[in-house]
């Protein structure tokens, strides 16, 4: 059994708090936002805000792919691997 992942509960909160309007049952962290109707374009961007305001990453265009945002565990990877390329950057530099 694998740790709770304390981004992975971040993300999950704020999706449901803002998309699905607290009601969190049922939601997989595989399920898709777009196939579930969870997300539209505007949600979209509220997301994209919300990653780059509280996680200190920027989201780049080609970056607003499914593959990174359109799950729980997608978002989780994604922050994960987007926080680390900066650090990697701010200790270069």
């Amino acid at each position: 059994m694998t740790a709770i992942d304390p981004l992975k509960t971040e993300l999950r909160a704020f999706v449901v708090k803002n998309f699905l309007f607290g009601v969190n049952e049922g939601l997989r962290d595989d399920a898709s936002f777009l196939d579930e109707g969870i997300l539209d374009s505007t949600g979209v961007l509220e997301l994209v805000s919300h990653l780059e305001q509280s996680y200190g990453i920027t989201v780049d265009t080609d970056e607003l792919t499914p593959d990174n945002l359109d799950s729980i565990d997608a978002l989780t990877d994604f922050v994960t691997r987007k926080r680390a390329v900066s650090q990697d950057h701010q200790s270069a530099g």
